[in-house]
């Protein structure tokens, strides 16, 4: 039975009820409402999900309550992180969800921790142990890869369509890269797609509605229209004729072979299958995040507007996509040609005309 005690509030004595005094049942109660927290902020099940595993993996990892954890022990963890040759994003994650559950933690339960267990919460993430953000580290960042390497990966899995065993994910693959590319979007984003999300009748070239758009600072959902650019649109008209009858009717895009929306792990993890099928050095391998951040750079070096990219990517502020954008290394040059070509242009006309 819950312990009772007595509160003076006005001069008066209110009893209140102590939380129980098993510090690892009611850190789980408190994940509990952590996450149904995240729920009435309107997070998507699969970021609920992936979010859910990687909180546990962090306190796990801490080995106390969070309320206990110290400065050292995020050290510890972080360094043991950095040991095993996990990413800095990833150490960044860990940091991050635990930052978060114990600002949760001093929003809604100080009062009562503080009351059964005797502990003041002090976060302990400070600017010593705090993960950099993986921006931080962008001279270190491999560059996007070009439009000639992007090209010729997707000849490839092209090619791959016709010789593959199974058809049908072969193709879905292929539509499924390309969609990430030309319009920019997250592994997340592209695999909550659902059929009616695309309107091709909408605007010059057809939309993508993105209904799952990352949010900012845990805001939830940020929807957004993309446009399909660079034939987008007709290799999904293609896709949804020739290719999505091949799985099981369901309301998903980029389906799995049981109908189910396919996992960002899934979706990472097949892109590195097609890499090592396709035989280049690891030196010429990328991510689904650099595609995204190749579609940033390709469309900046070719003169389209940077708060345009902003929209497309569902950034908030520009800064952000800015930290995509890594162009050439000739890009100067190029940029410096073009404008001399075009004054060049203009200069001519005006003589001709003279």
């Amino acid at each position: 039975m819950s312990e009772v005690r007595l509160q003076v509030i006005a001069g008066g004595a209110v009893p209140q009820e102590m939380p129980t005094r098993d510090p690892w049942q009611f850190q789980s109660l408190c994940v509990e409402a952590f996450v149904a927290s995240w729920r009435a902020r309107g997070f998507s099940p699969v970021t609920i999900d992936n979010d859910t595993g990687l909180l546990e993996r962090t306190l796990t990892a801490l080995g106390r309550p969070a309320w206990e954890v110290t400065p050292e022990d995020i050290d510890r963890v972080v360094g043991d992180l950095a040991v095993q040759g996990r990413k800095t994003s990833t150490r960044r994650e860990y940091v991050q969800i635990f930052k978060g559950f114990h600002r949760f933690l001093q929003a809604r339960k100080s009062v009562e921790i503080e009351a059964a267990f005797g502990v003041r919460l002090v976060c302990p993430v400070d600017e010593f142990n705090a993960s950099r953000h993986v921006g931080d580290d962008s001279p270190a960042l491999l560059p996007p890869p070009t439009p000639e390497r992007v090209s010729e990966f997707f000849d490839f899995m092209k090619q791959r369509i016709a010789t593959a065993r199974k058809y049908g994910p072969a193709a879905r693959d292929y539509a499924m890269f390309r969609t990430l590319y030309h319009a920019g979007l997250r592994s997340e984003e592209a695999s909550l797609l659902e059929r009616p999300d695309l309107h091709f009748t909408r605007g010059s070239f057809g939309k993508l509605h993105v209904r799952f758009g990352k949010g900012a600072h845990t805001s939830g959902p940020r929807p957004r229209w993309v446009p399909m650019l660079d034939n987008l649109d007709l290799v999904l008209r293609w896709f949804l004729e020739d290719v999505r009858p091949k799985f099981p009717d369901s309301p998903v895009l980029f389906a799995d072979e049981s109908g189910g929306s396919l996992h960002r792990g899934t979706i990472r993890n097949r892109l590195r299958y097609l890499m090592e099928l396709e035989g280049r050095p690891v030196t010429e391998r990328f991510s689904p995040h650099a595609l995204r951040r190749a579609c940033a750079t390709h469309n900046y070096e070719r003169g389209v507007d940077l708060v345009a990219i902003q929209q497309m990517l569902g950034h908030w502020t520009v800064s952000s996509t800015m930290r995509y954008v890594r162009p050439s290394a000739t890009f100067i040059e190029d940029a410096y040609q073009r404008a001399v070509a075009s004054t060049l242009a203009e200069l001519t006309g005006k003589d001709s005309s003279a």
